[in-house]
């Protein structure tokens, strides 16, 4: 069980079994690269729900280094409970960025955990009302499939859905965070 919410912590933040996203077919011109993700600039609170339990978390999202990236800082909390009697502290730094090779975004998400997840903007998104990114890779748990899905709800909400298949795993485990933001 540990070893489960750990893997399914190490990836909250910021997730269906896919290979590779293709390009996106977007080609998004240099000044409309971040308008889709403007919305996220800010500090936010989230309620989270998984299987494991209740949490809370707090996120901040900022462009960096001349805006050629997007940083998102987050910690989440899962107070002890049965089936998790230590609880447990998630934090975790997402850093996206635009692969112009690929006409994509690529978000790199590094965890307390020691895990690296790379994912990329799957095509069937519609930024910046739907985003799904697609786990590409895991550094230390290969094999691993996930989903990460954030969906604007208004002008100061969105919903992220984290789906996550460790190997040989039959059952997925589903994160839902719905994230409020606290200031602009």
């Amino acid at each position: 069980m540990k070893a489960i919410l750990t893997l399914a912590l190490a990836a909250i933040a910021t997730l269906s079994a896919a290979g590779p996203a293709e390009p996106s077919g977007q080609n998004w011109s240099e000044s409309e690269r971040w308008a889709a993700f403007e919305f996220f600039a800010g500090e936010w609170t989230g309620a989270e729900s998984a299987t494991f339990g209740e949490g809370r978390g707090d996120r901040t999202y900022e462009l960096v280094l001349q805006d050629a990236y997007l940083l998102s800082r987050n910690r989440s909390v899962f107070p002890p409970h049965e089936g998790l009697p230590d609880g447990d502290v998630h934090d975790d730094w997402t850093i996206l960025s635009f692969d112009r090779d690929r006409d994509t975004y690529v978000l790199r998400q590094f965890n307390s955990e020691g895990y690296v997840n790379t994912f990329v903007l799957d095509a069937a998104s519609s930024p910046p009302e739907r985003m799904i990114f697609v786990l590409e890779e895991s550094e230390n748990a290969r094999g691993t499939r996930a989903t990460l899905t954030l969906t604007r709800i208004d002008a100061n909400a969105f919903e992220e859905v984290f789906d996550l298949t460790l190997p040989g795993a039959t059952e997925s485990i589903t994160i839902r965070s719905r994230w409020t933001r606290s200031i602009p």
